[in-house]
């Protein structure tokens, strides 16, 4: 499926290597797959309340990439361990929700869920990170093919599950 004449989706096709493999592969179960409802309750809480505003996880490495609201030139990179602490970043104080975020905060956690549908849909075309900006309002997809998309929350919420799945 292509993108409408008004959408932002892109797509970017990674390493042929890595496609031509795909289906010697499967998906490996990794300690954040195990651990989803914590760690999507802690990004959503940092997203929502202590300005990260900019927040990657890498499924398959158990690893959270954060950009905070406070300090965009840094990011601070937490395995899912350091992730699920009670204060897994001391320089991620309370704040409020960025006025500038196209985000609604209560659409936070949808995303997140889909990218729990996207992580286990199949065993060989899987998601193998993906991030959600509040400000741009861009997600980005990795898949398992290596290949990336990045488009609108709204539009990757409304998508239909086969889109990610059709050849």
């Amino acid at each position: 499926m292509s993108p409408g004449p008004d959408s932002h989706w892109k797509q970017y096709r990674g390493d042929p290597a890595i496609r031509g493999g795909l289906f010697e592969q499967c998906r490996v179960r990794s300690a954040m797959d195990d651990q989803f409802n914590e760690t999507f309750a802690q990004v959503e809480r940092l997203m929502c309340g202590h300005g990260v505003f900019h927040a990657k996880l890498h499924f398959s490495s158990s690893r959270a990439t954060l950009w905070l609201y406070s300090d965009p030139h840094r990011y601070r990179v937490l395995s899912v361990d350091e992730l699920l602490t009670a204060t897994p970043c001391p320089t991620c104080p309370s704040t409020h929700y960025p006025l500038d975020a196209v985000v609604e905060p209560q659409r936070i956690r949808e995303i997140l869920e889909l990218f729990r549908t996207l992580r286990f849909s199949d065993e060989q075309f899987y998601l193998r990170s993906g991030s959600l900006n509040l400000i741009n309002g861009l997600v980005g997809l990795n898949f398992s093919c290596d290949g990336s998309h990045y488009l609108p929350a709204d539009e990757f919420l409304a998508s239909p599950l086969a889109r990610w799945f059709s050849k």
